[in-house]
């Protein structure tokens, strides 16, 4: 601060028409602010070095900056291509969404186109549901006698064998009307069992008569439910 005020001092002298006497004064102050520099002068390089310590700029961390700003890029690019990604997936998800949709509505309109088709080949079939009535008919008076233990009065009903009128004229019913494989199954399960219960009642053999029956009747009773007779036949 001397040293300054030193400087700025000198040319305000010798710029001014100050007399000597007043030139003395004022060199007194000069002459003492450069005393006390002097003075001063041991501790103050410690000091200035202690306040150019102080004041000394902060150290930059810029490759930390840097670093975390590549990070914060990295991160945000990151977010951004998942962001896409998402969409992409999602755009890929709704067409095979989509996909399945449709797959779903033509096997929808595929599986009604057949149900209204079989449904006009039922109503056009009086024939051939009198002759599945009367295979009804038969098969509740077999029960009922086996059911007695009445095997004579099974055996009338139902004849010596497979061949009989009755038998033929369901057969002819039950291919017209099945369409599908479980139909046909059913069919083929049926007439099986049927041929059994035939020979169990034949043979006089109760048990084996009662197990038949209901082999067949199940069969028959899963095909016209198959085919939608459930509600047609009477009996059942």
């Amino acid at each position: 601060m001397a040293t300054a005020f030193l400087l700025t001092a000198k040319p305000f002298l010798s710029s001014s028409s100050t007399p000597s006497s007043l030139s003395s004064l004022t060199n007194t102050p000069v002459l003492l602010s450069c005393a006390q520099q002097k003075k001063c002068n041991a501790t103050r390089p410690l000091t200035l070095c202690k306040t150019l310590s102080d004041e000394s700029p902060p150290v930059t961390h810029s490759p930390v900056i840097i670093t975390k700003r590549s990070l914060s890029i990295c991160f945000l690019t990151s977010f951004v291509f998942s962001l896409a990604s998402r969409g992409d997936s999602s755009a890929n998800a709704a067409i095979l969404e989509a996909d399945d949709d449709e797959e779903l509505m033509e096997k929808v309109k595929r599986d009604r186109k057949k149900r209204l088709e079989k449904q006009g080949v039922i109503s056009s079939a009086n024939q051939e549901k009198g002759y599945l009535q009367d295979l009804v008919y038969k098969l509740s008076k077999v029960g009922q006698a086996i059911d007695k233990n009445d095997l004579s009065t099974a055996s009338s009903v139902l004849g010596g064998s497979t061949d009989t009128d009755w038998v033929r004229k369901a057969n002819i019913a039950f291919t017209k009307l099945s369409s599908s494989p479980d139909e046909k199954t059913q069919v083929d399960s049926f007439n099986s069992s049927l041929a059994s219960l035939i020979s169990s009642v034949t043979g006089n053999d109760i048990e084996s008569s009662k197990t038949a029956f209901v082999s067949s009747a199940t069969a028959f009773e899963k095909w016209t439910a198959l085919t939608g007779l459930v509600g047609q036949l009477k009996g059942l």
